[in-house]
């Protein structure tokens, strides 16, 4: 089996690792010039942003070619996932695949400009992540499939979500409003962390490009808490217990 997953803040590597097989990092395979993926079974496990998956991981889909018998896509996300399971679905179809089977995981939210991470990092007993996890676990090693049906209400769903939020906040040019206090020590953890490559560290700056995942790695993962965004409904920052920042550089350079 093996899982290709995308993580800015842990969740997903440590759900990725919980299901086991052959852990893959998506932003490490984007930079080859091909990728080709054969397995009898085969998972994308990743956030829903603003109801729909990360823009890298759709790329993926388009980019690699995957072969495989069982096909799954196991999704992270704290408040709510929209239409993502019909993304999934359609994805996987422009890819040539048929979607076995569909899940998501509720943990942490680590979207900052709407959710104070205490608050979220507080409502974590009430989730009982590892006994979401464990239905996940025992369904896929079980092979069980699930149907994904979309009808014009949920293509209308689909779009409704995606002029309230995909196209507000999936911006690639997003990371170019933020902004970097005196805390910062130019230590580089952010451009490190960053899936996207979006960022470049010098003695002098912090400099973001334009080709921003709006994921906040680098907000999160900041040792010094020196990235802010305009908007931010608290200050704690977040990443997962059973994740280190280590983990989180491995992943995504």
């Amino acid at each position: 089996m093996t899982i290709c997953y995308f993580t800015a803040t842990g969740n997903c590597l440590y759900v990725a690792k919980r299901i086991g097989g052959v852990l893959l990092s998506i932003p490490q395979l984007m930079r080859k010039d091909e990728i080709e993926i054969s397995d009898e079974a085969v998972g994308i496990v990743c956030p829903v942003y603003n109801a729909e998956m990360p823009m890298m991981v759709r790329a993926f889909m388009k980019k690699a070619k995957i072969e495989t018998d069982y096909f799954f896509f196991i999704y992270t996300y704290g408040a709510g996932f929209g239409e993502a399971y019909a993304h999934a679905k359609l994805t996987a179809q422009e890819a040539g695949l048929t979607l076995s089977y569909v899940n998501a995981v509720q943990m942490v939210d680590n979207f900052i400009p709407y959710f104070d991470m205490q608050e979220q990092i507080d409502t974590l007993p009430k989730k009982d992540v590892e006994g979401q996890l464990e239905i996940v676990c025992a369904d896929i090693a079980a092979r069980k499939t699930k149907e994904v049906k979309i009808t014009p209400i949920t293509k209308a769903q689909m779009a409704m979500y995606r002029k309230m939020l995909a196209d507000k906040w999936l911006r690639k040019d997003t990371a170019l409003s933020y902004t970097v206090n005196e805390s910062c020590i130019h230590c580089g953890i952010c451009a490190k962390v960053c899936p996207a490559n979006n960022i470049t560290v010098t003695e002098d700056e912090v400099k973001f490009s334009d080709h921003c995942e709006v994921c906040y790695a680098c907000l999160h993962n900041c040792p010094q808490s020196a990235i802010h965004m305009k908007l931010e409904a608290g200050t704690t920052h977040f990443r997962n217990e059973f994740v280190t920042l280590k983990d989180i550089i491995e992943a995504n350079q």
